[in-house]
């Protein structure tokens, strides 16, 4: 088996930890120039000409994300407390690391093993096991929630549904699930990995513990929806609470149940928002900016704080 130097190993982390922040900024560029240039300058006019009572709004605005940010820390600490206690500070550094490593890849996914690197070889398993229900307690929330939009803006906006897509959809989920079933003895992509092995570690997960983190995934859910409202409402729109919640519910889902290549994230969820939201005739400018802060908020600053974090991390660590 070939061995690797110590020397050799910090060379390898050195360089590995290059690419990782060289491809996370390079990302935020890419973003910002591709996606938000054609109206960044009356962005930040609208930015700009509000007057200084609404910069303590800003600031107001940056609290919540780092509440939510807070929230997703505990969150992990929680779920990962299933395995082994971790303090606070280190589910903080997890949780923003494992944020700068995965911008670069499909649907976040390379947060698996971001998480997973933090622990020692027998527990990286469970670890992803543990990573993946944490995952989808957030998107059970958003699944009811979205599910309750779109149960209000389809009947309210008149939108068409075609039953042979609603067919098919019932088809192919269908398809899946057979599919699963008939396959639960099959191993996975990892050794020793099956569906019927994952479904039983579920089962063995404290009911309070699963509780407390779809409890936690519910407080994230109320607090980036809200700053979502919030900011629609700083940026201009005519919405009432109300109104506005039905479509941002149904925004998430849409945006959730969608696959996206990194590069297309922000147009998916954008081009998904702008829709959504010319339904009640709020302005495209309005959206995109909303959109733009959010993202800034919650993936460009923790993804900046992660990266530094990941540079401070020792090599005996991953």
């Amino acid at each position: 088996m070939l061995s690797i130097s110590h020397k050799a190993k910090q060379y390898l982390l050195a360089a590995l930890k290059v690419f990782i922040i060289g491809s996370t900024f390079w990302y935020i560029y890419h973003k910002i120039n591709t996606e938000v240039n054609e109206n960044l300058n009356e962005f930040l006019e609208t930015v700009f000409s509000k007057n200084t009572d609404h910069w303590s709004t800003l600031l107001f605005f940056i609290g919540l994300a780092v509440l939510n940010w807070l929230l997703e820390s505990l969150k992990w600490k929680e779920t990962v407390s299933a395995l082994q206690s971790i303090s606070f500070r280190n589910s903080i550094k997890q949780s923003l690391i494992s944020l700068s490593v995965s911008l670069i890849t499909p649907n976040r996914i390379g947060e698996y093993g971001a998480k997973a690197y933090f622990f020692q070889k027998p527990f990286r398993k469970q670890v992803l096991l543990l990573n993946f229900f944490h995952n989808n307690a957030q998107l059970l929330i958003t699944l009811i929630f979205g599910l309750l939009g779109l149960s209000v803006i389809i009947p309210k906006f008149d939108i068409e549904i075609s039953f042979l897509n609603v067919l098919l959809l019932g088809i192919v989920l269908l398809g899946f699930c057979l599919l699963g079933y008939l396959l639960k003895e099959r191993q996975l992509l990892l050794k020793g990995l099956t569906l019927k092995k994952v479904f039983q570690y579920f089962k063995k997960i404290p009911k309070h513990l699963k509780a407390k983190i779809i409890l936690l995934s519910l407080l994230r859910y109320i607090i980036f929806s809200g700053l979502f409202f919030l900011l629609l409402c700083f940026f201009g729109a005519s919405l009432t609470y109300l109104e506005a919640m039905p479509l941002i519910f149904s925004m998430y889902l849409l945006v959730s149940v969608i696959p996206s290549v990194f590069i297309f994230d922000g147009v998916v969820r954008g081009g998904v928002a702008v829709w959504l939201f010319s339904l009640a005739e709020v302005g495209e400018l309005i959206v995109l900016s909303t959109v733009l802060i959010m993202w800034v908020l919650n993936f460009v600053f923790p993804a900046i704080v992660g990266s530094i974090l990941f540079l401070k991390q020792k090599p005996k660590s991953l």
